[in-house]
């Protein structure tokens, strides 16, 4: 696993964008942000599977990022749990046709799929 794809993987999250009703919008490094104060001061309206998930995905990716040789279990673990939020946001983007969702995302899935393909490639 090359450490310049899990980075990529973890700053492409970053990237995710939600737009929701009330003129309501976001990327989700600023919205991860808001989750982890309210972890802190109201932890059980921060606790949502899709508010969780995604974080652990991106912990888990950070660990995969440090270790000396990556352990393809925490990454294939990681990449599914981010996959979650960002997937979701690709098919609001597509049913709502609404290109910012659409384009904020495909960086992340497009290194999701490379990822996914390089694994299988040295698996064999």
């Amino acid at each position: 696993m090359k450490k310049q794809t899990i980075l990529l993987l973890l700053l492409s999250s970053l990237i995710g964008y939600l737009e929701w009703a009330g003129g309501n919008n976001g990327f989700l490094f600023e919205l991860e942000a808001v989750v982890l104060q309210k972890l802190w001061s109201d932890p059980l309206a921060a606790i949502h599977p899709f508010t969780l998930l995604p974080l652990l995905g991106q912990v888990l990716l950070l660990v995969t990022l440090f270790q000396k040789k990556p352990s393809k279990a925490l990454f294939i673990t990681g990449l599914v749990c981010l996959s979650t939020i960002m997937v979701l946001l690709f098919v609001i983007g597509l049913l709502a046709m609404n290109w910012k969702i659409i384009v904020c995302s495909l960086p992340f899935l497009v290194t999701a799929v490379v990822a996914v393909m390089d694994l299988r490639k040295k698996g064999k």
